[in-house]
Parts: C-alpha cells; structure tokens; sequence
C-alpha cells in the first residue's frame, strides 16, 4: 500500500484520460487538479492513497505500479478498461502461482511505457451449487 505515488508524464492530457478510464473499475477517480505541471491526484473512494500525476519534459525511468483489486472480476475489468484507454497488453487476467496461489493479477503498459497492474489476492469465491 502507499500514500501516494506522483510521477511525470509526457503527454499530460493522454495520460489523465488513461488512468481515470483504465482505474474506474477499481473506483478510482479524480479528487484534485491544478495546472498541468502541478497535476492531478486520483485516489479510490474511502481510500487515502493516491496517484499523482503531472507533465513533464524528462523522460520517466521504467515504473510498476500495481493497484489493489477487491474482487478478481475488477481485474478483468481493469484490463478492459486499460486496453480501451489505449494501453497495451502486457498479461492478460489471470493467476499467477509463481508469486503465490491466489495472486490474480492482468497487466497493461501505460501512454509512457509504465507496467500498470491490478492484483487480487483474494481467493476464488467458492462455487455455489
């Protein structure tokens, strides 16, 4: 978990649009904004950590990030969203034993070549008969 990440992007404008659409599924949305080189801060309803973003003209270092999913179908909804938002696809949903059972994860690379990822590690529901 963290309080907030903030990071640099290049196309400011591209990126806002990208990270509200592709984060939707996981109720994030947008709580503050200043001009382009302050940014804007995206945080998930009732939570306190954020994401900042603001335009830069240096070019950003690889970044990861990885968002908190409550349910595995938000996901799926997650790399839905991500993709019709302009990401790439870089691992579609689904488990991932090598980082332990349950880990359920999709990922996408963002307007600026960041690995976004949303994970759930939560198990399956039970089937209900």
């Amino acid at each position: 978990m963290f309080d907030h990440v903030k990071f640099g992007v290049s196309d400011f404008a591209a990126s806002k649009a990208f990270y509200l659409q592709a984060l939707a599924p996981l109720g994030v949305v947008l709580v503050g904004e200043g001009p382009p080189s302050y940014g804007v801060e995206l945080c998930a309803q009732g939570q306190n950590s954020s994401l900042c973003l603001f335009q830069s003209e240096e070019k950003p270092a690889h970044l990861h990030l990885a968002f908190s999913a409550a349910t595995r179908q938000q996901v799926d909804a997650f790399h839905r969203a991500a993709l019709a938002a302009g990401g790439r696809d870089n691992g579609p949903p689904g488990l991932r034993p090598h980082y332990h059972a349950n880990y359920y994860a999709a990922f996408v690379i963002g307007p600026d070549g960041h690995n976004i990822e949303a994970v759930c590690h939560a198990p399956a529901p039970a089937d209900k008969a």
